[in-house]
């Protein structure tokens, strides 16, 4: 096993949908909506082991996930260090959502009846002569995940085996996860875990959690069925040397690990275990206690609220100017036609004859336009399901696998946009466009995926895709999304080209000479700004959870903020439009796609922005995996907030040309 640590992870009708909950993986576990809880599979009933039957078990099992790190955030597999391993059962199976993003649940060794307490039960003890090269190298490999604060996650009952400790200001923190031990650097500084004991105090050596007191809560059921449910699994890790490591007693000095030990290394894995009942916790509402003590969470509600103030505030006066402004137009221009005003005509109406004239490169916009609402739909009915519960955290892999699903099916509405745009441009390659639609944007993410991917299997990480996976993934893309795109374009190029309220010119008007803030690339870069406003507090959730590892659930919260994106991206892209036109300026559809398309490029920055404000990530391999995935969320951001703007400035368009008169 290579001793290489520090790089990045990647970072989700009626039978139809049916099989689409199947595909999800549900798995028994709240599923919480703000107001309202939609039930899991069904809660497991535990039982004592005189009473157990086929509704109530007494067996209790601890699962084992991947182990990550804050600081180097690259997953790796539980067996891939030399912990205790299991010595059977049965792996539990994973949905696409989790091999995407490196879950690896495995059995672990850890094993308890319900309500039966252990006090310092032996797992197994670990030898390391220093002088053999290969435990000198499994040694070297947990030392230095301990060096990087990499965290064990443990599962009991679908639920996660959580750490609580208090933090500044009285808040108590549970954390999902705890870490393998912590280091004492030469110059005496206690990193990272190392500060809750004043034990831990050589320098320049590792101290490794080899014990846990794990604390099961559960509620005793009050309906008929018999036994009690799991509310909350908690757990303290500890670290002793033990007196007797073959009898293990839990006392003496901390296990220390120093960097300059030499010979035979022992570590007794040890842990207790006790159960306490606790009625206020209802099954339903178990994830609740983690979820309300995650750090930045209620902080930030008064912000975000601000925040969207703010860009309603901004939207309403937009849509009042848009209103006023251009009824005022509209009314002066039809009364000017109803008295045969000889007047020449001024503004938005000059350039009637022009207004859609083909863009240059239709074909490239046509294929960005049919990505773009292949993503919009999937991005939309994602957060649909989200809002509903089906894609909470006990649901895992849920929220991926959802994403890659839907967009697989959306194949033919991206098809067919792309077609009928494409024909009202004037195009006739309609073969070169359907396979561009197909091939062109999916293309350039899975290369950019499929490189990141080849770093990561050069590193052993759990994150690396297997090799059957990604045949999966390139499966449901030839074999379904192609075929339903080419379905698409099918009924596309039948129809009839789009209708236009106004007649194109066969010569092209001159575009005069534009002042500064009418020019494209100042109005292009203005245009981002206020879209990008109204979702950098909720990126920055969104960027904790994927590269922090802390769980996401504010997905009405989302929703909201998915839905004011559209209006603000709208509303920008339509004013912008607007004063173009006036301008007498008419190349509005590659423009509309850019002005709210560039808020991507200020995502791009706020990621830059995180990267070294907020990460501590270290390493070439590191750098090049943030970025590389960065890199497919802003492409996809960009198309997706592309297409926004393109349709709502063409239903501008067509309705202001469709209301007045021309002769």
């Amino acid at each position: 096993m290579s001793a290489r640590l520090p790089v990045l992870s990647p970072p989700r009708w009626p039978r139809l949908l049916l099989l689409l909950l199947l595909l999800l993986g549900a798995a028994p576990g709240p599923r919480r909506s703000g107001a309202f809880y939609l039930p899991g599979l069904a809660p497991v009933n535990f039982c004592e082991e005189e009473k157990k039957s086929d509704e109530c078990k007494a067996e209790i099992e601890l699962f084992v996930n991947r182990l990550d790190s804050v600081e180097s955030v690259l997953p790796y597999e539980y067996t891939a260090f030399d912990f205790c391993q299991a010595s059977e059962g049965k792996r539990p199976s994973e949905n696409l959502g989790q091999v995407l993003f490196g879950e690896r649940i495995e059995p672990s060794p850890y094993k308890f009846m319900f309500n039966k307490e252990d006090t310092c039960k032996l797992v197994c003890t670990k030898t390391y002569h220093t002088e053999k090269a290969e435990d000198k190298q499994k040694l070297e490999f947990l030392k230095k995940s301990m060096l990087l604060n990499y965290q064990h996650h443990w599962i009991v009952d679908n639920m996660p085996v959580t750490w609580c400790y208090d933090v500044e200001d009285g808040q108590r923190f549970c954390n999902p996860g705890f870490p393998i031990g912590c280091y004492i650097t030469d110059k005496g500084h206690a990193k990272d875990a190392c500060v809750i004991n004043s034990e831990f105090h050589e320098r320049d050596t590792f101290y490794i959690f080899n014990h846990v007191d794990i604390k099961i809560y559960y509620h005793v059921v009050e309906t008929g069925s018999m036994g009690a449910r799991l509310v909350a699994a908690k757990l303290e890790p500890k670290s002793f040397k033990h007196t007797h490591v073959d009898k293990p007693d839990c006392s003496g000095p901390p296990m220390d690990i120093s960097n300059k030990a030499s010979g035979e290394i022992k570590i007794a894995y040890t842990y207790s275990v006790s159960f306490k009942e606790d009625d206020k916790i209802r099954w339903a509402s178990r994830w609740d206690y983690i979820l309300e003590s995650m750090p930045h969470t209620h902080i930030q509600w008064f912000s975000i609220m601000n925040s969207l103030v703010i860009v309603l505030f901004l939207s309403g006066m937009v849509a009042m100017i848009m209103l006023r402004t251009l009824h005022k137009d509209i009314a002066r221009y039809n009364q000017m036609d109803s008295t045969e005003d000889a007047q020449e005509e001024f503004g938005w109406k000059l350039v009637h004859g022009d207004i859609f004239r083909p863009p240059r490169k239709g074909m490239l916009l046509s294929v960005f336009l049919g990505s773009g609402t292949q993503i919009l739909i999937m991005t939309f009915v994602t957060l649909f399901f989200a809002c509903l519960g089906f894609l909470s955290p006990a649901n895992r892999g849920a929220l991926m696998t959802c994403a890659v699903v839907l967009w697989v099916l959306l194949g033919t509405p991206a098809g067919y946009v792309a077609a009928r745009f494409y024909k009202s441009f004037g195009g006739e390659k309609w073969k070169t466009n359907v396979l561009l639609t197909s091939f062109l944007c999916p293309g350039i993410v899975f290369a950019d995926f499929f490189i990141m991917n080849l770093i990561l299997w050069g590193e052993g990480s759990s994150a690396a895709i297997p090799f059957g996976t990604l045949v999966a993934i390139l499966a449901l893309w030839f074999c379904i999304s192609v075929p339903l795109t080419f379905i698409g374009a099918y009924f596309g190029f039948k129809k009839n080209a789009i209708e236009h309220p106004v007649r194109t010119n066969q010569i092209p008007r001159q575009i005069p000479e534009q002042s500064f803030y009418t020019k494209p690339l100042p109005g292009i870069v203005m245009g981002g700004i206020l879209p990008f406003g109204c979702i950098f507090i909720q990126l920055f959730f969104i960027l904790n959870s994927i590269w922090s590892h802390q769980m996401y659930y504010m997905f009405g919260f989302l929703f909201l903020v998915f839905i004011i994106l559209v209006i603000t991206c709208s509303e920008a892209t339509i004013l912008l439009c607007y004063f173009h036109l006036c301008a007498e300026d008419y190349h509005w559809q590659w423009r509309s796609f850019l002005t709210s398309g560039f808020t991507a490029v200020y995502f791009l920055i706020y990621a830059i922005h995180y990267f070294f404000s907020k990460l501590q990530i270290t390493g070439t391999a590191s750098t090049i995996l943030y970025f590389g995935y960065t890199m497919i969320m802003v492409l996809i951001f960009f198309l997706f907030t592309g297409t926004i703007g393109f349709f709502a400035c063409f239903w501008f368009v067509t309705k202001i040309y469709s209301v007045v008169k021309v002769d």
